[in-house]
């Protein structure tokens, strides 16, 4: 096995974990999406429509609601992390073809998110790729800051002992990717088809409509030195 020009050299391989190892538009969204804006409104004595008007605040001014509730209400974070994420992941469905590909990858394979550990390991397990990764690092972890946050990326480092210039991050928020891009990571945007980047934008390297389909040919696989890649 060869692997592909830019990303020979790379020695850990980190992905965020909700809109990139699975895909959008899951209905697992919807169920850990209503069971925040309950724990909103009961933090902090709204009702249900104006808990959701701020959790969707705090999660753009923040990047994650989490941030803002501790910030402004002092929710204690590992309460809301096991409260939001009590769900059942029968809605999506194993992927056993991507978790082929990410265990081909040399070096470390990390999870990075924003939710918590328990649940990114039970999501992976439900992917089928739980023993693929090699650390599993959450909001928790970072010190509940999330990303977009400088903290978050470099708590990551510290605790992995990364050397940026040899990690790549596959994200779906560019807004995340601007900090991966400051520090010195390869970048990946993972969007949805027909939602192409902005070309011009310095932070995403590259973009991929379909992770399987862009580690398959731009990672996994490099042509002969005579011909030309696609």
């Amino acid at each position: 096995m060869r692997i592909a020009a830019p990303f020979a050299g790379i020695e850990a391989w980190i992905f965020d974990l909700d809109n990139t190892l699975y895909p959008t538009g899951a209905t697992i969204y919807e169920r850990i999406g209503a069971r925040m804006t309950a724990y909103v409104a009961r933090a902090t004595g709204l009702d249900l429509a104006a808990a959701l008007e701020l959790q969707e605040d705090y999660y753009h001014r923040y990047g994650a609601t989490l941030a803002g509730l501790i910030q402004h209400h002092g929710v204690d974070g590992r309460d809301f992390l096991d409260d939001v994420h009590a769900v059942d992941l029968d809605c999506v469905p194993p992927d056993p073809d991507l978790a082929g590909l990410i265990a081909r990858l040399p070096g470390r394979r990390i999870v990075f998110t924003n939710g918590a550990r328990d649940y990114a390991e039970r999501m992976t397990a439900r992917l089928g790729m739980r023993e693929v990764f090699d650390l599993h690092f959450d909001i928790e972890a970072a010190g509940f800051s999330p990303k977009p946050e400088r903290a978050a990326f470099e708590r990551l480092i510290a605790h992995a002992r990364l050397d940026p210039r040899r990690c790549v991050f596959f994200e779906d928020s560019p807004r995340n990717l601007e900090t991966a891009h400051a520090l010195g990571f390869l970048t990946v945007l993972v969007h949805e088809t027909g939602a192409a980047p902005d070309p011009a934008a310095a932070h995403i390297h590259h973009a991929a409509d379909c992770l399987k389909t862009f580690l398959r040919r731009h990672v996994l696989t490099a042509p002969p030195s005579h011909e030309t890649a696609a």
